[in-house]
């Protein structure tokens, strides 16, 4: 079953159970398909890899927002954007560990031979493609550059 059959699942359920944050992400999650499929040029349906990407983007979205509205004071509407993020990120496959990401890592700089911030590039776009989904873009990076640095 696919992405969207998922949430329009969950959707029902949410709208059963009149779970309103629930709703919220889930529709936010069947807009955004639908826009994808209706672009020009698009096929009409997502791979796997393109639902991936979407979720994900959604849930960078939300905890952004939530950032930015911790930093204004703002924790009565930082809360129901995080609570969406759960709600998402269920669509996600499951995340690894900051030690699973580092081993990746590790790996990647030693078959590329990385040598310094020069490389970051290359070993980024290595790790980022194998752990696609499976890792925020933030934390690979993160975990990088301290390797590179050292």
């Amino acid at each position: 079953m696919g992405l969207q059959e998922n949430v329009m699942t969950e959707l029902k359920a949410a709208m059963r159970a009149k779970d309103t944050v629930a709703l919220e992400a889930l529709r936010a999650i069947k807009s955004a398909i639908l826009l994808v499929q209706t672009e020009k040029g698009a096929g009409g349906s997502l791979s796997e890899e393109e639902e991936v990407k979407l979720v994900q983007k959604l849930v960078k979205q939300r905890k952004d927002s939530a950032t930015i509205f911790k930093e204004q004071g703002r924790a009565d509407l930082a809360e129901p954007e995080l609570a969406q993020v759960a709600v998402i990120e269920k669509f996600l496959p499951e995340q690894l560990t900051e030690e699973e990401i580092e081993k990746v890592v590790v790996q990647t700089i030693d078959v590329v031979g990385a040598s310094g911030m020069k490389d970051m590039g290359k070993v980024m776009g290595i790790v980022s493609k194998e752990l696609a989904g499976q890792a925020d873009g933030r934390t690979i990076s993160t975990i990088v550059k301290n390797k590179l640095a050292q």
